[in-house]
C-alpha cells in the first residue's frame, strides 16, 4: 500500500470515529447512563508500530540542549516565508520543521492557491467539500516545503465584531465540528500535519493577549470545544493554544484544558504549540503540557534548561514534550531514513477546487422581482459599481492572507460572461486608494504621486496649503520600502503601531493594486492654512511612494458617476466590501465609508440593483429594502470573480446557507449592551450566554434577526412534507421528503433541529442543529431524506460526572430550510437507556 493510500485509509477510520461524536448521518449505540467521554483519535499516518522504541532510542542520545532546541522556534537559515521554524538535530537524522499559516491557503513567499475564506466553505454545508478543501491545503503545504499547517481555526463565531470570523466556520458547534474534522482529514490525507487553533475561547481580537475568558464547563464542552474535539478525533497532529486566558490561566499554560480535557478526556497524542508570543511562563507552561513555544525560545530556551538544572522542572517533563513531537513527526514519516519526495504543486487542480467552493458557498440573501439571475435584457445592459468590482477582493488580512497565482476582476468576468454584444459600464463609486494631490496645492510645489527615493538617501518636503472651507480628507500613503513620515500640522498621520495591528492591514485596503503597501488616515480640516511635512527614506534598496487623498468633493463625484451609470443600465451589480484582519475587531456591523449612501443612491436610481457583499461576517443593512437582490460572497478567493459571475447569470444555483445569524441591528446580538460579554471589562470576558450561542440566543430571546442561521435563497422553490421520527439505537431516525416545486434545477440544504428534553430549559437550547443534507434536485424531483440524530446530539455535558448524559423523554424535532423556516415538526420519546 502506498503512503498516501495508507494515510487516507486511516483518515477514513478517523472519520468513522469522528462521526460517532456527532458527524452527519451517524447513529451512536450507547450503554445506559452516561455516554463514553470520547473516541480515541485515529492515527493520521501509517507505520506507528515500533515507533516507541525508535523514539526511546533518540531520546537516549539527545542532550538537554538538543531536547530544548526541539521545543521552541528559531531563525530559519533558509526561510521560505513561513511563520515558524524549528531546527532539527542533523547528527541523529531529525529534520527541521517549517510551520506555515494557512486557513485559506498556504502563506509563504511563493504563490499558492488562494482558497475562499473558511466561512464561505462552511456556507456550502458540505463536509465532503471541506475534505477536498483540506486536501488542496495539504498538497500545497507539502509542495511548498512545509511540514505543519496552522489550520484550521475551530473557534466559534461568538460575536459578529470579531476580526477573524472569516477564518473560521460558524456560530454553530455541530456544523463547526463536522467541517473542522473533515478539513483536518483532508490536510493530513496529503501528509501535512494539521495544527488546529486557537485552543480555546480565542473568539475575538480585542485584548486577545490579555483577556481572561470565563466560561463554565457545560458551556465549554457544548459550544467552543466541539470543533477541537472533532479535530482530535480526526487525528490532528498539533493543537495550537490561544493567546488569551481561560478561567484564570493563559491557554498555553492551562492544565485543565491541555492535560485534563485534550489529553485526558479526548486522548489526544500529538503536540501542543503555543500561539505566537503567547508563552508567559516556563515552569507553568511545561508543567501544564505545552510542548513547543513559538516563534522563539524566550521561555523554552535557556530558561527551560536553567529550570531543569535548578530542579524546578524535572527532565522527564522535557522528555515527554520531545517524545510527543518526535512521535508525531514519525507518524508523518518525517523521521524516515528516506522520506517520500514532496509533490509538485497542481495550480489547476487548486483553482478548480477554489471555484467549486466559491460557487457552492454563495448565499443569496434577497431576491425580489426576479432581479437574479441576469437573463435577457438584464444580461445585455449592465453597470458594475464599486472598487471591488474592478480590484479583486481575494481574502482577508493577517495570517490568512495568501499570495495567489492569479486573481481575475469581477468586472472582467462579468464582461466575458455577458458577451461581446452586451454593454457593461463601470463606475468606481468609492475611491479606496485616493487621487493625486492637485499639482498647485502645495507651496513650494512638490510631485508626490510617484516619488522615487534612491538607496541610502532621504527625501524631505515641507510645504503649506490653504483651504477655502472646512473639509474632511482621507490622506493615503502608498510605499514600497520603509513607511514615509507624513505630518499634518505637526501630527504624524501614519505612526508605527505595535504587534498585530501594525503587521496586518487587511486583505484589500492594505495593499494597492500594484503591490505597494497602503496606510490611510481621515481628518477634518478647518478652513485656512495647513502645513504638510513628508520624509521618506530609501533604505538599502530604494523605494517609491505616493501621497494621495480623497475629499468631500471627490466622494460626491464618485457617487454621481455611479448614479449616472446605474440610470443608463438595465441592471446594476454593486460590489460592497468590508476589510477585516487579524489584529483588530470590527468597530461597526455596517458597511464602512460611504458605501451605505452609495447603495441608497444607486438603488434609488435603479431598483434592479444587486449588492454583492465581500465582507467578513454578518452585516447590518439599513439599505436592504431598496435593493433588488443581495448576494453574500464573503472573501471568495482567487476564483471569486468567475464564481460570482456563475451565480449572477444563473449558471449555478446559489446553494450556500448562512452559518451565522445576521442581526437586524447592532443592539440585537448575543453580546450587545453588556461590555462584560464583549469586548470585556476589567480584563474579564464572561460567556454569560452559556449554551445559547448564535442562533440559539435569538431563539431563546425570541429576537427576530435580519437573516436567520441557515437562510439562503435558490433560483427555484422547494417543498417539505411527510416527516416521521422514531427512536433508534439510542438516538432518533428522522425522515422527510424534499421536493423541487419550481422550474429550474436547484440546490437545497435541508436542516433538522431538535428541541430540549424535559427538565430545566435554561441550560438547553430551544432548538439545536442536529443534522443537514445538501441536495441537488431537478424540477419536479423529490427525494426522501434520512438523517440519524445520534445520542451525543441528544445529550448534555454533566460537569460533575465529566461525561455526556443523554436527554431522555419527549423531544420535538423540526425540519426545514433554516433555523426560522421549519414547516415540519414531530415528537418522539428518547429512552433513558
Amino acid at each position: 500500500m502506498s503512503r498516501r493510500s495508507a494515510i487516507r485509509l486511516l483518515g477514513a477510520l478517523g472519520a468513522a470515529a469522528g462521526s460517532a461524536l456527532g458527524g452527519t448521518g451517524c447513529v451512536a449505540t450507547v450503554p445506559p447512563g452516561a455516554l463514553p467521554r470520547t473516541a480515541a483519535p485515529a492515527p493520521a499516518a501509517a507505520g506507528k508500530s515500533g515507533s516507541g522504541a525508535r523514539i526511546d532510542a533518540l531520546l537516549d542520545q539527545l542532550t538537554l540542549d538538543e531536547k530544548t532546541a526541539l521545543l521552541h522556534g528559531a531563525r530559519d537559515p533558509a526561510p521560505l516565508g513561513q511563520a515558524g521554524y524549528v531546527p532539527g538535530v542533523p547528527r541523529l537524522g531529525i529534520p527541521p520543521l517549517r510551520l506555515a499559516d494557512g486557513p485559506a491557503g498556504v502563506r509563504v513567499a511563493k504563490p499558492a492557491t488562494a482558497l475562499p475564506a473558511p466561512v464561505l466553505l462552511a456556507s456550502a454545508f458540505d463536509p465532503a467539500l471541506a475534505r477536498a478543501y483540506g486536501r488542496v491545503l495539504g498538497r500545497e503545504g507539502r509542495a511548498l516545503g512545509q511540514d505543519v499547517l496552522l489550520a484550521p481555526m475551530a473557534n466559534l463565531i461568538r460575536t459578529p465584531y470579531a476580526g477573524r470570523n472569516f477564518e473560521t466556520f460558524s456560530e454553530d458547534p455541530r456544523l463547526t465540528a463536522d467541517l473542522v474534522g473533515e478539513v483536518v482529514r483532508g490536510i493530513q490525507d496529503e501528509g501535512l500535519i494539521a495544527a488546529v487553533k486557537h485552543f480555546a475561547l480565542g473568539n475575538q481580537e480585542h485584548g486577545r493577549d490579555t483577556i481572561d475568558a470565563i466560561a463554565d464547563d457545560q458551556t465549554l464542552h457544548e459550544t467552543e470545544l466541539r470543533g477541537f474535539e472533532a479535530a482530535a478525533a480526526a487525528g490532528a497532529g498539533v493543537v495550537m493554544g490561544a493567546s488569551n486566558k481561560v478561567n484564570g490561566s493563559y491557554a498555553s499554560e492551562n492544565r485543565p484544558l491541555i492535560d485534563h480535557v485534550l489529553r485526558g478526556l479526548w486522548g489526544f497524542d500529538g503536540w501542543v504549540v503555543s500561539g505566537w508570543n503567547a508563552t508567559h511562563g516556563t515552569v507553568a507552561a511545561i508543567t501544564a503540557g505545552l510542548d513547543m513555544e513559538m516563534p522563539s525560545g524566550t521561555r523554552y530556551g535557556a530558561p527551560l534548561r536553567q529550570a531543569v538544572h535548578g530542579g524546578s522542572v524535572h527532565e522527564d517533563a522535557v522528555d515527554a514534550a520531545v517524545r510527543r513531537i518526535l512521535t508525531t513527526m514519525d507518524r508523518f514519516t518525517l523521521l524516515a531514513a528516506h522520506p517520500p519526495a514532496r509533490p509538485a504543486r497542481d495550480p489547476a487542480a487548486g483553482a478548480r477546487t477554489a471555484r467549486k467552493v466559491a460557487t457552492a458557498g454563495a448565499v443569496l440573501l434577497r431576491n425580489v422581482d426576479a432581479t437574479l439571475p441576469l437573463t435577457g435584457a438584464a444580461a445585455r445592459s449592465l453597470a458594475v459599481i464599486g472598487p471591488t468590482g474592478r480590484v479583486p477582493f481575494v481574502g482577508g488580512g493577517g495570517s490568512a492572507h495568501v499570495r495567489p497565482d492569479r486573481a481575475d476582476s469581477p468586472l472582467a468576468a462579468i464582461g466575458r460572461r455577458a458577451g461581446k454584444d452586451a454593454t457593461v459600464r463601470y463606475a468606481l463609486g468609492e475611491d479606496v486608494y485616493g487621487r493625486p494631490l492637485p499639482a498647485a496645492l502645495l507651496t513650494p510645489p512638490a510631485a508626490l504621486d510617484d516619488r522615487g527615493v534612491a538607496p541610502g538617501s532621504t527625501w524631505t518636503h515641507d510645504g503649506r496649503f490653504t483651504l477655502a472651507a472646512e473639509d474632511e480628507w482621507t490622506l493615503l500613503v502608498h510605499y514600497t520600502g520603509a513607511r514615509p513620515s507624513v505630518r499634518l500640522d505637526g501630527t504624524e498621520l501614519f505612526p508605527v503601531r505595535q504587534g498585530a495591528a501594525e503587521a496586518y492591514a487587511g486583505g484589500l485596503l492594505g495593499v494597492a493594486p500594484d503591490g505597494a503597501a497602503v496606510r490611510r488616515h481621515t481628518v477634518r480640516l478647518a478652513a485656512g492654512a495647513h502645513r504638510l511635512q513628508v520624509t521618506a527614506r530609501g533604505g538599502g534598496a530604494g523605494q517609491r511612494f505616493r501621497l494621495r487623498h480623497t475629499t468631500r468633493a471627490t466622494r460626491a463625484a464618485d457617487v454621481a458617476e455611479a448614479v449616472k451609470a446605474a440610470r443608463e443600465a438595465h441592471s446594476v451589480v454593486l460590489f460592497a466590501y468590508e476589510d477585516a484582519t487579524e489584529g483588530r475587531d470590527r468597530t461597526s456591523l455596517g458597511l464602512p465609508g460611504g458605501q451605505p449612501a452609495l447603495i441608497e443612491a444607486v438603488a434609488a436610481a435603479n431598483p434592479r440593483t444587486t449588492v454583492v457583499l465581500n465582507t467578513s461576517s454578518s452585516t447590518t443593512m439599513p439599505w436592504l429594502s431598496r435593493t433588488g437582490a443581495v448576494l453574500q460572497m464573503y472573501y471568495p478567493g482567487q476564483e471569486g470573480a468567475g464564481a460570482t459571475a456563475d451565480v449572477l447569470f444563473g449558471d449555478v444555483d446559489p446553494g450556500g446557507r448562512l452559518t451565522q445569524t445576521f442581526p437586524a441591528d447592532e443592539k440585537a446580538t448575543p453580546v450587545a449592551g453588556d461590555p462584560v460579554r464583549y469586548p470585556g471589562a476589567g480584563g474579564r470576558l464572561e460567556y454569560a450566554e452559556g449554551v445559547h450561542v448564535g442562533h440559539r440566543w435569538y431563539d431563546a430571546r425570541k429576537e427576530t434577526p435580519l437573516f436567520p442561521f441557515g437562510h439562503g435563497l435558490s433560483y427555484t422553490t422547494f417543498g417539505y412534507e411527510d416527516l416521521t421520527v422514531r427512536p433508534e439505537h439510542g438516538g432518533l431516525r428522522v425522515e422527510f421528503t424534499v421536493r423541487n416545486t419550481g422550474r429550474r434545477k436547484g440546490t437545497e440544504v435541508a436542516q433538522v433541529y431538535v428541541g430540549p428534553s424535559p427538565g430545566p430549559r435554561d441550560k438547553q437550547p430551544v432548538r439545536a442543529l442536529a443534522g443537514y443534507r445538501r441536495l441537488e434536485l431537478a424540477p419536479g424531483e423529490s427525494r426522501r431524506v434520512t438523517l440519524d440524530v445520534d445520542a451525543r446530539t441528544l445529550s448534555s455535558w454533566d460537569a460533575e460526572r465529566q461525561a455526556w448524559v443523554p436527554g431522555s423523554g419527549r423531544r420535538e424535532v423540526f425540519a426545514g430550510r433554516s433555523s426560522r423556516e421549519l414547516p415540519l415538526r414531530a415528537k418522539a420519546v428518547v429512552g433513558s437507556g
